[in-house]
C-alpha cells in the first residue's frame, strides 16, 4: 500500500518541500523538487538516513573543559543516540589539535569523529 508522505530537501539552501510516495524503502515518485537532487534526497532519507553531528568531548589539563567535535562524513540517523553515548565516556588529554582524530572508525561505521578547534594544555 503506498504511503505518501511530507519532507523538506535538506540537500541545498533551496529546501523544497517534497511529497514523496513510496512503499516500504521503495521510492514510487517525488513531487516539489526544483532540481533532481531533491529526488536522490527522497530516495536516501528512505534507505538509509545520515545526519552530520556535532558535539563535545571532555579535556584534560585544557584551558576548557570540553572541545567540539564532528563527524568526518555523514552518520546513520538511526545509531547517533548510540554514538552520543559513546563519547560521553572519551576524555582527551590536552594540548588537542584541529582536526585530530578523537575516535577512530565510531561504532564500526568507518566515520572518525575529528576535533573541530584547538585545545591547548593549561599553564596551571
Amino acid at each position: 500500500m503506498p504511503i505518501t508522505e511530507k519532507m523538506i530537501c535538506i540537500t541545498c539552501p533551496m529546501g523544497c518541500s517534497l511529497e514523496v510516495t513510496h512503499e516500504g524503502e521503495t521510492l514510487l515518485s517525488v513531487d516539489g523538487n526544483t532540481c533532481p537532487r531533491g529526488a536522490e534526497y527522497a530516495r536516501r532519507e528512505l534507505t538509509d538516513p545520515r545526519r552530520m553531528v556535532a558535539t563535545t568531548v571532555k579535556v584534560k589539563d585544557g584551558i576548557h573543559p570540553l572541545v567540539p567535535v564532528y563527524t568526518a562524513s555523514a552518520f546513520p540517523k538511526p545509531r547517533i543516540f548510540e554514538l552520543l553515548k559513546t563519547l560521553r565516556q572519551v576524555e582527551l588529554e590536552a594540548p588537542v589539535e584541529m582536526g585530530q582524530v578523537v575516535l577512530a572508525n565510531a561504532l564500526d561505521t568507518g566515520i572518525d569523529i575529528l576535533a573541530s578547534r584547538e585545545m591547548p594544555r593549561s599553564s596551571q
